[in-house]
């Protein structure tokens, strides 16, 4: 093996390590924050992560030049840019306030049905239909959850119509970026499209939080009169938040798209696993048994639109 292939694959293992540690440690960093240590103020917590995004966006693609800067060309394309964002604020808050009320390893259950949500308004949107195969193989996505459901102990009806809501609102963002963004001159790589997102995130959610998590700011300032870790966890959580969406961004450029998916799927399993052991929630054999089988039929979905899309037109 060359020094060059070792080097890259060096770089290639540390990128996914990263992006494992990321989106597993915001998730968990989340359900510590809202739900052990009591800071009960999602969509605060969604902004604060909002700024982040929106400066560390900034400072990697204006002054860094991690990747070039794209342009917003319309008001069209900017209007367009203002809805996914109203999306993306939905999911996000949604998915927070679930993580107050269920453990992680049920809001990874989940969220692991966002295939199926994506065939459903893929379809509803623009009348895609995929092949037969592939709508089978969402049978046991969904099946899995209801087991899961069923045999979760921790289960809280609001916290799962949340957890539902945002991964039916990260489905819908996926297919609306793909309708409103396709044409040549308004197509955005993630990165800059997150650096034109956030600040209009940060917009629409300052109002909300003021309205709905009333005096957040002020109580924010006594809890770190009592003990300043707060702000210590805050501007971590924050900035990992980003760091999400970046190590998400070079993994995509970096690897394969079948090693990505293989990776994605297993980080769902990842994170179920470290949440148990850390927060040490109660775990059903049935609610494990969902949670494998809506695993198992993401596995096939993905072998299934693979497939298909290999098929000639």
């Amino acid at each position: 093996m060359s020094a060059a292939t070792k080097s890259t694959r060096v770089f290639t293992v540390g990128l996914v390590t990263s992006w494992y540690s990321s989106n597993i440690g915001v998730l968990l960093l989340n359900k510590y924050l809202l739900s052990n240590y009591g800071f009960k103020y999602p969509i605060f917590l969604t902004m604060c992560h909002m700024t982040a995004c929106a400066l560390f966006s900034y400072i990697a693609i204006a002054w860094l030049k991690l990747v070039p800067m794209q342009t917003i060309r319309s008001p069209v394309q900017f209007a367009k840019i203002c809805g996914l964002s109203f999306i993306f604020c939905g999911s996000v808050v949604s998915g927070n306030i679930s993580l107050r009320y269920l453990p992680v390893s049920f809001n990874q259950a989940v969220g692991a049905t966002t295939p199926f949500f994506t065939a459903v308004f893929a379809y509803l949107m623009t009348r895609k239909k995929e092949a037969w195969v592939t709508y089978v193989t969402l049978v046991p996505v969904v099946t899995g959850v209801i087991i899961a459901s069923g045999g979760e102990p921790s289960f809280h009806l609001f916290g799962f119509i949340m957890c539902v809501g945002a991964t039916a609102a990260r489905a819908l963002k996926t297919v609306v970026q793909g309708i409103l963004l396709s044409s040549e001159g308004e197509k955005l790589n993630s990165m800059n499209l997150l650096l034109y997102m956030a600040p209009i995130a940060v917009v629409l959610l300052l109002p909300a939080t003021l309205y709905m998590e009333e005096n957040v700011v002020g109580i924010t300032i006594a809890l770190a009169r009592q003990d300043f870790g707060i702000v210590w966890l805050l501007l971590f959580n924050s900035a990992l938040a980003y760091f999400v969406n970046l190590t998400n961004f070079l993994v995509t450029k970096h690897t394969s798209a079948l090693t990505l998916q293989v990776l994605g799927n297993a980080k769902g399993a990842v994170a179920v696993v470290v949440s148990i052991l850390i927060f040490r929630n109660p775990v059903s054999v049935t609610g494990m048994a969902g949670y494998t089988l809506t695993v198992i039929g993401v596995i096939l979905y993905s072998e299934a639109k693979k497939r298909s899309n290999k098929l000639p037109l």
